[in-house]
């Protein structure tokens, strides 16, 4: 009888060794994840980017402050996001802080080589009078400092991007069907053909 509660005994101790040794192996074994750091532009340095844009000074991005920084990016080889990311801020000529100096430059930020672009289908192309049209409605309501040109200059695209970030499109800065719905202009018989959802 001794002899069979002692083996009893010994089988769970050794049943409870093995079982914390198996509950101690995923955390052992999980890597420690890390997320890369992320920049983000202080009150302080907003404040000298609406200086530099000639924006009222409030150290908060909101939607003007972004289409100012999205026109000051297209014309300064830099990818309009309408954010102040490290490019933006070293192209302005803000100075960084020491921990912003470790974050490298976002590729994101960079201009896409001319080749990065993936091969779509039929490309959704807005006409010069629907550019007019989405011009003059965004001057209007003073969204749009350019001339009515009927181009998709910078200055259009990067009103474009603060209008469609305004009435929760797809941040794009082109023309496509989703805008001009959005916007009250028609499309044409050919663009509602060409258009699966208007995401171009």
């Amino acid at each position: 009888m001794f002899k069979f509660v002692t083996a009893i005994l010994v089988s769970l101790l050794l049943s409870l060794s093995v079982n914390a040794q198996l509950g101690a192996q995923p955390s052992a074994s999980k890597p420690a994840t890390t997320k890369a750091p992320v920049f983000r532009a202080n009150k302080e340095q907003v404040s000298q980017a609406q200086r530099t844009l000639k924006i009222p000074e409030s150290g908060k991005i909101d939607t003007a402050t972004r289409v100012a920084i999205m026109q000051f990016q297209s014309g300064n080889s830099l990818r309009a996001t309408g954010t102040l990311n490290r490019a933006t801020l070293e192209k302005m000529g803000i100075q960084l802080t020491e921990a912003q100096r470790k974050i490298p430059v976002s590729a994101s930020s960079l201009p896409k080589a001319p080749n990065e672009r993936a091969a779509r289908g039929p490309v959704f192309r807005a006409n010069k009078d629907q550019i007019t049209a989405a011009q003059r409605m965004m001057k209007q309501r003073g969204m749009f400092n350019g001339t009515e040109t009927g181009k998709l200059d910078d200055e259009t695209r990067a009103a474009l991007k603060g209008y469609q970030e305004r009435n929760g499109l797809k941040v794009t800065g082109t023309l496509n069907a989703a805008t001009l719905q959005k916007m009250g202009i028609g499309l044409t018989d050919k663009q509602r053909e060409n258009t699966s959802g208007g995401s171009q």
